[in-house]
């Protein structure tokens, strides 16, 4: 059983297909080096993920996870000759550099008679699956969210409590251990299965949402998950990135808790977008980091030393725009960061000083603790306006008014900055020389 984005041992299909027939089963996590592109807070939660899904194997088995490292296209293979397993069983991975190792993978085990199996996926509905009736992808969230929801998935897979497992600990089966914990440089989450379903069953269950009502918070959800200042979110997407907790467990619990009531709906839409990136990147796998909209490839985009001093004060949280600042700073002392504080970073970076998305995708998949290569990129193309956006290019937040709309009370921005604000540039100027560069580009 190689685990990879589904650390976690409830509602796993994989591990069941794997143990199916009393089969014996070796749990494995490979350390791949491409994992150093990621940023220290990210590696620091996996890293937890793992060591927390390695008490819960001793605890159900008395053995441990198999870590080994390198690259996986020749670890997995030799680990199969090592111990003569018939089979790898996998959570497919529908990511471009995922297919492309799975499949490199495959090919090396079929060469010796054996097999990857991919059973389940980190989406409550697999990318490729919702088709328009000509059979082609959708290419805007509306439609596609629709017929996702007409589209059945399963409910919670049980507990394997008949797994035969075998690893490290047993006889025969050596482990590489797992590298030293980086410094993550902020306080992260607890981590693992039972944090996760400890997060979730608090948000679902509790009452008293944020704002002093008497709703749990998913109830709550659609009228506080804008202001940044309240715990109006679920804090969830950490869980999902690693998969120690799967949304399949979310929709039925969302289900028979509350089905039809606009907190529970809003919610599970959260859920269909993160299906919907992961489809466009399926089927555009060029567009991680490239303009969905290549329309917009000609764009006029600022770059060289005085574009990079900008991305500098950007990221550091010191525009002299509040929301945006207090965003920036949030983001560097936790990992974390609202999603509409998210969204309003994103805007500013791209339409006020005029940069390329991608430098801020690559920014926020190295601070992210729940950086994710198709949620993440393809909401910058949504800032942006290069994306799947059906009203795309005119759209720039004008970062005084969200901050008004948004944190009218000052808590967020006064939690994380203190100083005066000296804005580093005129917003209504530069949201016209937004609009003038873009209307040009779509003219050419």
């Amino acid at each position: 059983m190689w685990f990879r984005r589904d650390l976690r041992l409830g509602d796993h299909p994989a591990i069941l297909a794997a143990a199916s027939d009393g089969t014996e089963v070796v749990p494995v996590f490979v350390i791949d080096p491409k994992f150093d592109g990621a940023g220290a807070p990210r590696r620091a939660l996996l890293h937890d993920c793992l060591v927390s899904l390695d008490k819960s194997l001793r605890e159900a088995s008395g053995t441990g996870l198999v870590i080994r490292r390198g690259d996986p296209t020749h670890v997995i293979p030799m680990l199969v000759e090592e111990l003569n397993a018939g089979s790898v069983v996998v959570s497919r991975d529908y990511s471009p550099y995922g297919r492309t190792r799975d499949a490199a993978v495959a090919d090396v085990l079929a060469a010796g008679g054996r097999s990857l199996r991919g059973v389940g996926s980190p989406y409550a509905v697999d990318p490729g699956t919702v088709r328009k009736g000509d059979g082609n992808p959708y290419a805007v969230f509306t439609p596609f969210s629709k017929m996702w929801r007409r589209t059945d998935w399963h409910g919670p897979h049980p507990w394997p409590s008949d797994a035969q497992w075998i690893g490290a600990g047993s006889a025969g089966i050596e482990s590489d251990g797992l590298p030293d914990r980086p410094d993550p440089g902020c306080e992260l989450p607890d981590a693992g299965e039972s944090a996760a379903l400890d997060r979730w069953r608090c948000f679902i269950d509790s009452t008293g949402a944020a704002d002093g009502t008497m709703r749990s918070g998913v109830e709550a959800y659609d009228d506080l998950r804008d202001r940044p200042a309240l715990t109006g979110t679920s804090h969830l997407s950490p869980d999902l990135k690693w998969g120690t907790i799967h949304p399949r467990t979310l929709l039925a619990d969302l289900d028979a808790s509350g089905a039809g009531a606009r907190g529970h709906t809003v919610f599970s839409s959260e859920l269909a977008w993160r299906d919907f990136y992961a489809d466009v990147l399926f089927h555009q796998p060029q567009t991680a980091w490239q303009n969905l909209n290549s329309k917009l490839d000609n764009i006029e985009l600022d770059t060289g030393a005085a574009a990079e001093e900008k991305f500098a004060k950007w990221c550091a949280g010191q525009t002299g725009f509040g929301i945006v600042d207090a965003g920036m700073r949030q983001l560097l002392a936790t990992g974390w960061m609202h999603n509409r504080v998210r969204m309003i970073a994103a805007s500013f970076l791209v339409k006020d000083l005029h940069l390329p998305w991608q430098w801020g995708a690559r920014w926020f998949m190295e601070q992210l603790i729940d950086g994710d290569l198709a949620s993440n990129n393809h909401g910058w193309q949504w800032a942006a306006g290069t994306g799947t956006d059906a009203a795309p290019y005119f759209r720039v937040f004008n970062p005084t008014l969200q901050q008004d709309r948004y944190d009218a009370s000052g808590d967020f921005v006064g939690r994380w900055v203190d100083e005066p604000a000296m804005q580093m540039v005129d917003h209504r100027a530069e949201r016209d020389e937004a609009l003038r560069r873009l209307k040009e580009a779509t003219r050419k």
